[in-house]
């Protein structure tokens, strides 16, 4: 393991088949700009002293903010035509876990999570009791017409019209997630998303589910993904990377690489970040690009999206 760093942070906004060619040179410029406000807003966390878990939740307030982005005001729309939102975050300090899935009125959902996770009892609240308990806590609410943004919406119409399951292959698999190590050595992950286009009966995917989408265990690693949830769940892919750290003395590198393989090997598609006890980061990919980012008390703000960016 290299030498620890003071502090460091790593995001990813979705995974998909990007392509130079394909990804005009304006949207370029304003991923990478939405990736660098959100790795700014986490960096001022950490160099100040912050937690690791404040930084990411700063971190993906910025992205649930920004409609370039499949979570919060850029939620796909479901097959009934609603936005249905999931987020998770986990403290790897004490291993105390938040998610929630299916909200419809926080404005933030990384932040209800995180109320989960401090304010009640339990680890996931789904649905109108999701959004009953942001009420009781004081989470800023927003009328559900606040997530609508008529390039989602396109893309449900296209979707019925085509039944494809995703119609935008620059954004396949859109989720938003953080990683992050402050200078107390402890590790936080969290995870947010509005699901895939067109998904129906309430299906939730890996996002907020510990130990699939989202993990965070000091001394091993915190990870968050994206991509075909439901092979991410099967594989335990999260919590997958920190036990090959642990168990097998894995390199974060090849943790990830090896987790996102399996992933790969049972039909799923996607990304991961990873970071371990050191604060090194690990983008594992299977021929995808994805928007990611990353910044530490040593390397300034850095982003990348197609997939021979180092």
């Amino acid at each position: 393991m290299r030498e620890k760093k003071r502090w460091a942070l790593a995001i990813h906004g979705g995974a998909g088949v990007i392509e130079r060619e394909k990804l005009s040179p304006e949207k370029e410029a304003h991923y990478r700009a939405g990736l660098s406000a959100a790795l700014s807003s986490g960096q001022a966390v950490l160099d100040k002293g912050g937690t690791a878990v404040d930084a990411v939740e700063a971190t993906l307030r910025v992205l649930e903010d920004n409609p370039l982005f499949n979570a919060g005001k850029g939620a796909v729309f479901t097959a009934d035509g609603v936005n249905e939102l999931d987020a998770a975050i986990m403290d790897g300090a004490t291993q105390k876990a938040g998610a929630v899935a299916g909200v419809t009125r926080t404005k933030n959902p990384v932040s209800l999570a995180r109320a989960v996770m401090e304010k009640s009892p339990h680890v996931l609240l789904a649905r109108d009791g999701a959004d009953r308990f942001s009420v009781e806590k004081g989470l800023e609410q927003v009328d559900p017409k606040y997530f609508f943004t008529q390039p989602r919406w396109d893309q449900l119409q296209a979707w019925k019209a085509r039944n494809l399951a995703a119609v935008d292959q620059t954004h396949l698999f859109g989720t938003v997630g953080a990683v992050a190590l402050d200078q107390d050595g402890h590790l936080a992950a969290a995870t947010s998303t509005g699901g895939t286009t067109g998904k129906r009966w309430g299906r939730v995917g890996d996002s907020p589910i510990i130990g699939a989408g989202t993990y965070a265990k000091d001394g091993a690693c915190a990870v968050s993904a994206t991509g075909t949830g439901e092979y991410f769940i099967r594989e335990s892919a999260a919590r997958q990377v920190c036990d090959r750290v642990l168990w097998k003395g894995q390199t974060i590198a090849e943790a990830a690489q090896d987790t996102i393989m399996a992933v790969g090997a049972i039909g799923g598609d996607g990304g991961l970040i990873a970071m371990d006890a050191a604060g090194e980061v690990a983008f594992g990919l299977n021929d995808l690009g994805m928007y990611r980012g990353t910044v530490s008390a040593e390397t300034p703000v850095k982003t990348a999206i197609f997939a021979d960016e180092k």
